[in-house]
């Protein structure tokens, strides 16, 4: 190989270094990460070779929670008390009363009450989880896809428990098979619905995981083009569109937490009351 060559791919290598360098800041973001607002070292806990290192989007989990129990837990003293709700009891109030009304009870029907609670408790923590990562160094925990994947699983087993209480185990497998389908496409259709029973948390885990990630990329882009293209120009827009994203990303959050909600809520409706 020559020298002409050689220089070639060294310069064709130092140009992709340098694009990756100027671009790759975004998924530094986006990604998880040991540092707690990018300058706080987090313990790195290892068992068994099993990490079990504590990171960014853990701890911005457990504020979920510890924001979830504080509230709650001062709506119910204030309930205790028959005092009526204004403040944020008001609008938990409103939220709760919306979710079993508009979400719960038209997808599940008859026994809603016994998977309430479960509905309730995954749409405001998904809620709370994609507002705290709005906030400035904050971290989205709903932009992983295991977080996301852990809240799929957990639907997951209350759709299929839900069904097997319902309609008993065996009546729940043997309601997913259409009726009076030929028997010819019985083995067929037993693939199908044996396949269409993972596909839907899959559905879930993935779209929650793949909007709140894509919402935070194209800000971060919109951002990068003033280092990328080092222009004044090029401020101005970059900026406006960034804000004009940042706030469709408030009414993403609300939207992602009332659609994970309402598909867990329908498939629950669908194995509980099956079509015969």
């Amino acid at each position: 190989m020559d020298s002409t060559t050689v220089n070639a791919i060294n310069d064709t290598t130092a140009v992709i270094a340098a694009e990756a360098s100027e671009t790759g800041w975004i998924m530094h973001h986006v990604l998880d990460s040991n540092l707690l607002f990018g300058v706080i070292p987090l313990p790195h806990l290892e068992l068994f070779g099993i990490d079990f290192s504590i990171t960014q989007h853990l701890v911005f989990m457990w504020f979920a929670v510890v924001i979830l129990l504080v509230a709650f837990r001062k709506v119910a003293k204030s309930y205790s008390k028959s005092l009526a709700p204004k403040g944020i009891n008001n609008f938990l109030e409103v939220l709760i009363v919306f979710v079993r009304d508009e979400i719960v009870r038209p997808t599940i029907g008859k026994g809603y009450e016994r998977f309430l609670p479960f509905l309730l408790t995954i749409f405001f923590f998904i809620l709370v989880c994609n507002f705290l990562g709005l906030i400035p160094f904050g971290a989205t925990a709903t932009s992983n896809i295991s977080v996301t994947a852990a809240l799929a699983i957990i639907s997951f087993f209350f759709i299929q428990v839900g069904g097997m209480m319902k309609n008993g185990s065996y009546g729940y497998f043997k309601g997913l098979l259409p009726h009076g389908i030929p028997a010819l496409l019985i083995p067929i259709m037993l693939i199908v619905e044996f396949l269409g029973l993972f596909t839907k948390p899959f559905a879930l885990a993935i779209r929650l995981f793949a909007n709140m990630t894509a919402g935070h990329i194209v800000i971060y882009a919109l951002i990068g083009l003033i280092f990328i293209l080092k222009t004044f120009f090029v401020v101005p827009v970059s900026i406006a569109f960034a804000l004009f994203i940042y706030l469709l990303e408030i009414l993403v959050a609300l939207i992602q937490a009332y659609i994970f909600t309402m598909l867990s809520s329908l498939f629950i409706g669908m194995a509980v009351h099956q079509e015969h």
